[in-house]
């Protein structure tokens, strides 16, 4: 394997992530960060999303000699979630050092979007690499309990930090330095 930094795939969720988001920050600031784009942002599906999870990791694998992470929001967690479990092959697997799950939606509140399809239910089933799940107490997509039955379902170190909504632009993060330290904590375990 080599000693080059690992990629880290950046899944943002419903609509993208925009200027001032945590996620585009982080690709700003390091070229290793690189967006997976979806096919369509607005009517998300899971099956779409995470066949295209699985060309952005292979192309990623074909391109790097190095582990992969995940720095996931919202949507994007879900989405790892059902790819972890239902589509991704023993040698994709292989290749992820970890996975940074911010801001978990439950689908079954009522803010979760009406245009996503497939995202229920959510597989509670222990994910094959190390995965930190992060929630703020205020989240309107996705309450305190739900964030923890995710995380200790998928084995996850869970991370509280407090009431900063749905983690995401309005949040005031910035460049959000320390979820950048939990991240690259997950890839130095590999």
């Amino acid at each position: 394997m080599s000693e080059q930094k690992p990629t880290t795939l950046v899944l943002p969720g419903y609509l993208g992530s925009g200027p001032g988001h945590w996620q585009t920050r982080w690709e700003a600031l390091d070229p290793a960060f690189v967006r997976v784009q979806m096919p369509d942002w607005e009517h998300p599906s899971r099956d779409a999303w995470c066949r295209t999870l699985a060309a952005a990791l292979d192309a990623t694998l074909d391109a790097f000699d190095a582990p992969v992470t995940f720095a996931a929001h919202s949507l994007g967690c879900l989405t790892t979630a059902f790819w972890a479990s239902r589509y991704a092959s023993a040698a994709q697997l292989a290749k992820v050092a970890g996975a940074l799950l911010v801001a978990v939606p439950d689908p079954a509140e009522a803010q979760f979007p009406q245009d996503a399809t497939g995202f229920a239910p959510v597989p509670l089933t222990r994910l094959p690499f190390a995965t930190i799940v992060v929630a703020s107490s205020d989240d309107p997509y996705g309450g305190v309990p739900f964030s923890r039955t995710c995380a200790n379902a998928w084995g996850s170190r869970w991370i509280g930090i407090g009431a900063r909504g749905h983690i995401n632009a309005e949040s005031g993060l910035g460049d959000w330095d320390e979820g950048r330290d939990w991240l690259a904590s997950l890839a130095a375990v590999r």
